[in-house]
């Protein structure tokens, strides 16, 4: 293994550059709009982390999977280690800033074969993103109404729910990358005012609350399994679903201003403010639980909104509903618009089948319009298995984990397999780069083991994690349609940028 050339320091000010004559030398003609700043890059991955939704939609899960010790302890030590893989990622996106991200770089790093099977580990992680996420803003506007008008929601209504807030975002997403700017610098300030109204009403108004003894070393299993450091490990997922989605902002970089260190630091920057912020929504949550039993069988369906009920009143919950799904309704539309940018690079290289219809672009908005439909109709496939099975959102989560978070580190390997060969961009980790690649690849590699794992016991056809059953179909997928596509997909440098720029002239309509 070669030895990394020493670099400069990561820098907090580069002298920006002219990113779309960076773009053309990576081989691609600029098509989008570059109609994005620094914040709203930044912006992008926070709302798509969105601590209102990963939290929340599993915080029932991680009731019963550990309980409050492996909530608290699990989200500072996930937290831990997916900042080093958010600091090894950065330092690659730097280097090349395209939407097409992860797949690029590993095309770059370790060939073709690479990029094509971290292009579909990464397309699977964001459609499944997309479903876990709408999905989640569905159960939770079920309980807004179960409180409201006392409608019980049943898997029919939610899943009508999803499907309606599915088709908002599409149609947001297809007014151009410059409203989705907007929605997601709201979305910042938004997640955040929305922790401190939360944190600060379910600690002034209760007049009960659960002991620190309680929040922090409190152990509940109720999966089936007997051995507590499987639930442990099981219960990480809360974390780690919530802590994904970051690459959001590398695949917005053809429409980022200095994409170079933009792209890199809206990486890292999302990711730690994310940590602090769902710290802090977690331990207010269970310091507030008044009945624990009560919160996890709770008849809305999501214990949060049992735990905003019990604590403040039918009013009082009301409200702090309203405040998570609008959070939740912003960040999946963050995340319909980075899907949407990776399904039009993989075309844009002829990756998938009909890549000529879904890389094509609106003259009019500069949008990829076939791609952003292909997304959620997707997703809405994806999702469906939750009409018949009450442990399917679990599935989706841990697709959507076991999908992308594997795309990080594929990069992040092949940076380091590359050594001296990796040219850094303007932002690098400089001799902080090997350690930090080395402990994002070891932790990516087991994460991605455990949520192939059952989560209940017995294992039964409702029960089982049907996430490792999308994960071998997809692989198989890739495979097959690897050797039909195979001549004609590629980056440019593959197969030369001249006839790549003429057809993505043609798609453009």
């Amino acid at each position: 293994m070669s030895r990394t050339a020493p670099v400069a320091p990561p820098r907090e000010a580069a002298p920006p550059q002219d990113e779309e004559a960076r773009l053309r030398e990576l081989g691609y003609q600029p098509v989008l709009a570059r109609r994005m700043g620094g914040f709203g890059n930044f912006a992008i991955s926070f709302s798509v982390i969105s601590v209102l939704s990963g939290c929340m939609t599993l915080y029932g899960f991680g009731m019963g999977a550990g309980g409050p010790a492996v909530m608290i302890w699990g989200w500072i030590g996930v937290g831990a280690f997916v900042l080093c893989v958010a600091l090894a990622l950065a330092e690659v996106t730097s280097a090349y800033p395209t939407s097409g991200a992860l797949y690029y770089m590993a095309d770059r790093l370790g060939g073709r074969r690479w990029g094509w099977y971290t292009g579909w580990l990464n397309l699977l992680g964001l459609l499944g993103a997309i479903a876990g996420i709408d999905y989640g803003a569905a159960l939770f506007t079920g309980a807004f109404l179960k409180l409201q008008w006392n409608i019980t929601p049943t898997p029919g209504t939610t899943f009508v729910i999803f499907l309606v807030i599915l088709l908002l975002h599409a149609v947001l997403n297809l007014f151009g990358v410059r409203l989705v700017s907007v929605l997601n610098s709201i979305s910042v300030w938004w997640h955040l005012a929305g922790v401190a109204v939360i944190v600060g009403a379910l600690g002034l108004v209760p007049d009960r609350h659960q002991s620190p003894g309680f929040v922090f070393t409190e152990f509940v299993n109720e999966t089936g399994w007997a051995n507590p450091f499987y639930v442990a490990a099981i219960g990480l997922l809360l974390a780690q679903y919530t802590f994904s989605g970051y690459d959001a902002s590398a695949h917005l970089s053809e429409e980022t201003s200095n994409a170079s260190v933009s792209a890199a630091k809206g990486i890292v920057r999302a990711v730690w403010a994310s940590w602090l912020a769902g710290f802090l929504l977690l331990a207010g949550l269970t310091f507030a639980i008044q009945d624990y039993a009560g919160t996890a069988g709770s008849e809305t369906g999501v214990p949060p909104a049992q735990i905003f009920l019990d604590a403040l009143g039918a009013d009082g919950a009301l409200a702090l509903l309203l405040v998570v799904i609008v959070a939740q309704l912003f960040c999946g539309n963050a995340e319909v618009a980075a899907a949407s940018r990776m399904v039009f690079a993989f075309s844009r290289d002829n990756a998938l089948p009909g890549s000529a219809l879904w890389r094509k672009v609106s003259s009019r908005t500069q949008t990829p319009v076939p791609a952003v439909w292909l997304s959620v109709v997707v997703a809405a496939v994806l999702a469906l298995p939750s009409l018949y099975s009450a442990t399917a959102y679990g599935a989706v989560t841990a697709i959507n984990v076991i999908g992308i978070t594997p795309a990080y580190a594929i990069p992040i390997y092949l940076r380091l397999r590359a050594g001296d060969r990796f040219v850094p961009g303007p932002w690098s980790l400089g001799r902080w780069s090997r350690p930090i690649g080395w402990i994002a690849v070891v932790w990516v590699a087991v994460v991605t083991v455990l949520f192939c794992l059952p989560q209940r016991s017995p294992v039964t056809v409702d029960s089982m994690n049907y996430a490792v059953i999308a994960l071998a179909v997809v692989l198989v997928l890739a495979s097959v349609w690897w050797y039909v596509a195979r001549r004609s997909y590629g980056t440019p440098s593959a197969y030369g940028s001249a006839r790549e720029q003429a057809e993505i002239a043609e798609g453009i309509v």
